[in-house]
C-alpha cells in the first residue's frame, strides 16, 4: 500500500496555498499577453455592438459569435485573437441553449469553447454581477486539481466582475467553504470535493443552469466514475449540459445519451477543422454518427479521430532499457531542449529518474499523485520560470495541463494505452505551436515494439524508428517472447473475439487443405 508523502510546511500553508496556486495558474493560463491589470468590469452591450466597437482592433473574430466587445477584449488580452474551430462551432450552440458533446484534440481550445459562452450568458443577465447572494450559474466538473485551477484562473481573468471559486481535494475544505459564502457565479470543482461541499451545505446546486463535464472521458475512469455519478444525481434535471473530451469512448457516449437532450455533436479532427455539426436527436442517428457498433467500423472510428495534431513532430528511438536514462541526458544536452516533460509509469520511477537527472547535472523535479497540490504546483511553476529544465511526471500531468512554451514531451516509459499517448503528447504543440514528442522503444523489453505499433495503428500514423550514435541497442539484442500469462498485461494486447474466430477459421482451412480429396 502506498502512503502519502507530506511536508510539515504544507499543513501550515493549507489556508494560503489556494490563492497562490490560482495566481501561478493565472500566469500560466494567460501568459505574456495578459496586461498588468484587467478592468474591474466589462461593458454590457447588445450583440449588435456599435461603430466604436467594430473599429476597436481588440474586437476580434469572436464578434460574429455573439460575444460582447468587453469579453472579446479580455479574450484578446488572453491571446485568443480568433476563435478556434471548436470554439466557432460550440459558442453559438451554447448561447442558443443547446446541449453540446464536443470532441477535440488537446490544445484545440476546448476551455474557451465553454468558458466564453458561459460568461456571455452571465453578461446577458441584468444585475447578475451585483446580486446578493450570488446564484450559481455554472458548475464545471474537472478530473484533476491542476486542470480545475487553470480553468478557474482563466475564467477570473476573462470576467473578474463575476465570482469564480475553485474547490479541489487535497487541501483544507474550510477556506473553500469561506470562499463560497455569499455564493458564486462559477464553481470549478473536482467530483469528490463537490460531494464534500454538498454534505457541508456549503453550496446550493438546485438552481444550477449549466453543467460542464471537462475531460469527460477521464471523469468516467475507474477512479472518478462513481463520484461523477453521485454528483449527477444531485443536480437538477432541467439544465444545460456540456461535455468536452479529447476522446469519445463508449462510456462517454452512453453518458451523453443519459444526461443530454437533443445534443449537438461536434468533432474536431487532427487538422483542427470541425466536422459538420450533427444533431443527436435520436439513438439511431447517435449510434451511426458517434459510435459504430460493428468492431471493424469502431476501429476505423478510433483511428480517424485519434491522430496526433500535425504541429507535433514524433520520433521513436530504439534503445536498450539500461541506457535510456543516459540517452535522455544526452539528448537534453546535444539537442538543447528547453522546457521538457518526461513521462514515466510509476511514482517510484518518477522520483528515481528525477534524482538520476539531478545527479547528472540536469535541473529536474518530480511530479506525481502522492505529492501535495502545493508541491505539484511548485513543480510546474519552477518549469515555467526556468528554475528547472525537466519535470518528470506520471500520467497525473497528462490531462488538461496547459504549460506555455513546453517544447518537448518524452515517453521514457510508453503509455499504457493509445488514448494516454494522445493526451501525453498533447501537452506540447498546443494552439498551433510546434512541439516534439519522443518515445523510447525498448529493444530488450517484451512487448515494447508491439505496443508502440498498436499506438501507431490507433493514431493512424507511422513513426520511423531511429537509433542514436553511441546508444545503439546491443548487437543481436532481441526482446524475449511474452509468456502466455503476461500477454494481457498491456492494454490493447489481448486478442479480440473476432481475431480468435479468424485464427480458428484459418486453422480449419489449412487443415482441410492438408486432407486428401
Amino acid at each position: 500500500m502506498l502512503t502519502t508523502m507530506s511536508d510539515p510546511s504544507d499543513k501550515n500553508r493549507t489556508a494560503e496555498v489556494l490563492p497562490e496556486v490560482l495566481h501561478d495558474a493565472l500566469q500560466q493560463a494567460l501568459p505574456d499577453a495578459l496586461p498588468d491589470a484587467l478592468p474591474d468590469s466589462l461593458p454590457e452591450t447588445t450583440h449588435g455592438g456599435s461603430s466604436d466597437a467594430t473599429s476597436d482592433p481588440c474586437v476580434t473574430g469572436f464578434a460574429a459569435l455573439g460575444l460582447a466587445p468587453g469579453l472579446q477584449r479580455s479574450a484578446a488580452a488572453a491571446g485568443w485573437l480568433h476563435p478556434s474551430p471548436v470554439q466557432a462551432a460550440a459558442i453559438p450552440a451554447v448561447l442558443a441553449g443547446r446541449d453540446v458533446l464536443a470532441q477535440a484534440p488537446t490544445g484545440a481550445g476546448k476551455t474557451g469553447a465553454f468558458l466564453l459562452p458561459l460568461l456571455q450568458q452571465l453578461l446577458a443577465e441584468p444585475g447578475a454581477a451585483e446580486a446578493r447572494p450570488r446564484r450559481l450559474h455554472a458548475l464545471v466538473l474537472s478530473p484533476t486539481r491542476e486542470l480545475a485551477v487553470q480553468t478557474a484562473a482563466a475564467a477570473q481573468a476573462l470576467a473578474p466582475q463575476f465570482k469564480t471559486v475553485v474547490a479541489v481535494g487535497g487541501l483544507s475544505i474550510n477556506p473553500q467553504m469561506m470562499a463560497l459564502r455569499g455564493g458564486a457565479h462559477l464553481l470549478v470543482v473536482t467530483p469528490g470535493r463537490l460531494l464534500d461541499l454538498t454534505r457541508q451545505n456549503a453550496v446550493r446546486v438546485a438552481d444550477l443552469s449549466v453543467l460542464v463535464l471537462d475531460e469527460a472521458d477521464r471523469l468516467l475512469d475507474d477512479g472518478f466514475a462513481e463520484e461523477t455519478r453521485r454528483v449527477l444525481a444531485l443536480l437538477p434535471r432541467q439544465r444545460q449540459t456540456l461535455l468536452f473530451s479529447a476522446t469519445l469512448p463508449d462510456a462517454v457516449r452512453v453518458l451523453a445519451k443519459t444526461v443530454q437532450r437533443n445534443a449537438l455533436l461536434l468533432q474536431v479532427e487532427e487538422q483542427f477543422t470541425a466536422k459538420a455539426p450533427a444533431a443527436l436527436s435520436d439513438e439511431a442517428d447517435f449510434a451511426e454518427e458517434a459510435a459504430p457498433h460493428d468492431p471493424a467500423a469502431q476501429g476505423a472510428f478510433l483511428s480517424a479521430n485519434s491522430t496526433s495534431p500535425p504541429s507535433i513532430h514524433q520520433r521513436a528511438i530504439v534503445v536498450d532499457t539500461a541506457r535510456r536514462t543516459a540517452l535522455l541526458r544526452h539528448l537534453l544536452k546535444a539537442e538543447a531542449w528547453p522546457r521538457t516533460l518526461v513521462f514515466v509509469a510509476t511514482q517510484y520511477a518518477c522520483e528515481h529518474l528525477a534524482a538520476k537527472l539531478q545527479q547528472g547535472g540536469v535541473a529536474a523535479t518530480a511530479m506525481h499523485g502522492q505529492l501535495s497540490p502545493a508541491r505539484r504546483s511548485e513543480a510546474l511553476a519552477a518549469l515555467q520560470a526556468g528554475r528547472v529544465k525537466v519535470v518528470v511526471a506520471t500520467d497525473v500531468a497528462a490531462r488538461g495541463l496547459d504549460i506555455p512554451g513546453l517544447a518537448v514531451v518524452v515517453n521514457h516509459d510508453l503509455p499504457r494505452s493509445p488514448a494516454d499517448h494522445l493526451h501525453r503528447i498533447g501537452r506540447t504543440g498546443r494552439a498551433g505551436a510546434m512541439g516534439l514528442a519522443v518515445s523510447f522503444v525498448l529493444a530488450d523489453a517484451p512487448g515494447s515494439e508491439a505496443h508502440f505499433r498498436l499506438i501507431e495503428k490507433r493514431q493512424g500514423q507511422r513513426v520511423p524508428r531511429e537509433t542514436v550514435v553511441g546508444f545503439e541497442p546491443a548487437a543481436g539484442a532481441q526482446a524475449p517472447a511474452l509468456a502466455p500469462e503476461a500477454a494481457g498485461g498491456t492494454k490493447g494486447r489481448r486478442k479480440s473475439k473476432k481475431d480468435k474466430l479468424r485464427e480458428l477459421a484459418a486453422l480449419a482451412a489449412a487443415e482441410a487443405a492438408r486432407k486428401p480429396a
